[in-house]
């Protein structure tokens, strides 16, 4: 018996399987304009109003059955009991299925990878996966509660599942090249407002960040991760939009050694998740002209933020920290402060200065 049983559940899929939504939308309509039919040739006045007749058909069909309208003549229930009812029923359980199916087909594209993101824009793409790196970076972006609220891509080529699915907020791609033209479509990297390169190696990471260097929109920004500063040195020379980081765990071990507590202040200015953060404002183009030592003395006193440093470029290559308070900052500037939570350009009452 669970053999017969096995083998009808599969002529059903099958059925399913070779049911196309045209197919059923078709049948759908031919059933219920010959029900229709069937009941004026029966008489039955009360159910032939356009909308009473849909709320019929699909309660009657459905087998919910209200009572609220029903056939009342001889033919008309035997119009119900012969056609309407038995072949309905039949589409009906069909239709679910077939919303089953595509239910599931969805689910699992989601969770392998599969699915097609270039509708995104103004959105955050990951290149990399790392067990315990990349939920890190994910921790820290949620974090800053003054973000702008961006979807955010994780983009892998390794065969696995969705690895975050307890954050709504990022979707999951699996490409079969970081450097296909076609793959690289899927994450709408034309239309990305912010990168992240952290690929399996220096070389991997390079190779990815020097092919989306070109191809993002120009006021895009990449942020690409190495461990030899060489390659990250020579990126820096031939693509201008990439931010490179590279690991400094000499450099901060040292300064521990020589300066106790350090590391400490390292990771209180990195993290969004406790303390003070360091963050950075780009000036209006409104403001033509300021005093560093000016800007200093407002952050502090409006916005409990003290300013760190000026750069003149995203990458931060020129960067001048502590500079004089003489030193004079015009709009396009970019400021770099610590402070309790992002302040926002729109928060800052530039007029004042």
């Amino acid at each position: 018996m669970p053999i017969v049983i096995k083998r009808m559940l599969l002529q059903i899929q099958n059925h399913i399987n070779r049911a196309s939504w045209q197919i059923l939308v078709l049948a759908t309509a031919c059933h219920m304009l010959l029900t229709w039919g069937m009941l004026w040739f029966a008489q039955e006045h009360a159910l032939l109003p356009f909308s009473t007749f849909v709320y019929y058909y699909v309660v009657t069909t459905s087998t919910v059955g209200y009572g609220d309208f029903s056939a009342t003549t001889e033919m008309g229930r035997w119009a119900v009991a012969l056609v309407q009812i038995p072949f309905g029923l039949a589409l009906f359980g069909v239709l679910l299925g077939k919303v089953g199916q595509e239910i599931t087909i969805w689910v699992k594209r989601a969770m392998k990878g599969d699915k097609d993101f270039s509708h995104l824009n103004d959105h955050i793409i990951i290149f990399g996966w790392h067990p315990t790196r990349t939920e890190k970076m994910i921790e820290f972006i949620l974090a800053d509660n003054k973000r702008i609220e961006r979807r955010i891509v994780l983009a892998v080529h390794e065969d696995m599942e969705h690895p975050l699915l307890r954050y709504p907020q990022v979707d999951f791609v699996r490409l079969a090249s970081f450097t296909d033209d076609i793959e690289l479509s899927r994450t709408a990297i034309g239309a990305a407002a912010k990168v992240i390169v952290d690929g399996k190696d220096d070389d991997h990471t390079f190779t990815t960040a020097l092919k989306l260097s070109p191809i993002v929109q120009a006021s895009a920004h990449i942020c690409a991760h190495f461990i030899d500063e060489t390659k990250a040195e020579l990126l820096r020379l031939h693509c201008e939009n990439v931010e490179c980081s590279t690991a400094m765990s000499a450099e901060i071990l040292v300064r521990s050694m020589q300066d106790p507590g350090s590391s400490r202040i390292q990771e209180e200015l990195l993290s969004t998740l406790r303390g003070d953060t360091q963050f950075s404002l780009q000036i209006p183009s409104s403001v033509t002209s300021c005093k560093f030592g000016q800007l200093f003395m407002f952050f502090k006193e409006h916005h409990n933020a003290t300013l760190l440093g000026v750069a003149h470029d995203r990458s931060g290559q020129n960067m001048d920290l502590n500079p004089p308070l003489s030193y004079g900052l015009t709009g396009g500037d970019i400021i770099h402060y610590i402070a309790p939570q992002r302040v926002l350009e729109k928060e800052v009452a530039w007029e004042q200065l």
